[in-house]
């Protein structure tokens, strides 16, 4: 008798299964026959594993879940995290770029337009600087067509080239303003390493009535008198950096 029930418990469950679906109506019957089951006659290890069976299919939704969370998580800490790369890979080269420049821009540092009052300062700065550095005379005269100009373009030019020692001193100080007359004003002279290495009478003939700040240094540049802007590089990347904030 207990055979054919079970029997045919079996045949309406294979019934069921054709038309439930096999993966529902296992674990529920699973579920019904661990409910309807005497406890202390199923040992305890058999009754977790049913328990556990039973709740396979709620507990693989449930996983699916947390799944999906962990992963919408993991998209976003991915995210965030190659933003903090990025941010990181910014720091890094700026860093870089800090320590070539230093390398590169080894000497001192000026970023203004020295006034020399008298020929003596004059020599003195020519003959004592250090022999990598370039240093940029202009001789004037107050009144002079396009030597206000040029002292201007030049307190421009001393900011984005540091490393470059711009001067200007008049020519009635030099201790020979005979030989600077105004119709040879204004004139830059360019000294490195105590030697003169260029020197331009008039300068301000070569541009345009008016000119500016880049007018005189891409002359400068055509000579290659003046050294690379690193800085210009460093103050580009800061600006990226503070884009990216």
């Amino acid at each position: 008798m207990e055979e054919a029930t079970s029997q045919s418990i079996e045949e309406d469950f294979e019934g069921q299964a054709t038309h439930t679906g096999p993966k529902g109506v296992i674990n529920d019957w699973r579920k019904f026959k661990l409910e309807s089951e005497d406890g202390d006659s199923i040992p305890s290890s058999k009754k977790e594993i049913l328990r556990q069976m039973s709740s396979q299919s709620r507990d693989d939704k449930d996983a699916k879940d947390r799944v999906s969370r962990k992963m919408s998580i993991q998209e976003y800490e991915l995210i965030h995290q190659d933003k903090e790369d990025e941010n990181c890979l910014r720091k890094y080269r700026r860093q870089c770029m800090q320590n070539m420049h230093q390398k590169l821009s080894f000497g001192p540092r000026y970023g203004f337009v020295y006034e020399l009052e008298t020929g003596e300062q004059f020599l003195e700065t020519i003959e004592k600087e250090q022999k990598v550095t370039t240093i940029v005379v202009n001789i004037y005269e107050d009144g002079v067509k396009g030597c206000d100009a040029l002292n201007s373009s030049l307190a421009c030019l001393a900011v984005e080239y540091p490393m470059v020692k711009f001067c200007k001193i008049k020519a009635s100080n030099t201790g020979a303003g005979d030989r600077f007359s105004s119709d040879v004003l204004p004139t830059l002279l360019i000294y490195k390493g105590g030697e003169l290495i260029s020197n331009f009478i008039s300068v301000t003939e070569q541009f345009a009535e008016e000119f500016f700040a880049g007018d005189v240094e891409s002359f400068l540049n055509e000579y290659g008198l003046l050294p690379e802007r690193e800085i210009h590089d460093l103050e580009q990347t800061n600006m990226e950096d503070e884009d990216v904030k």
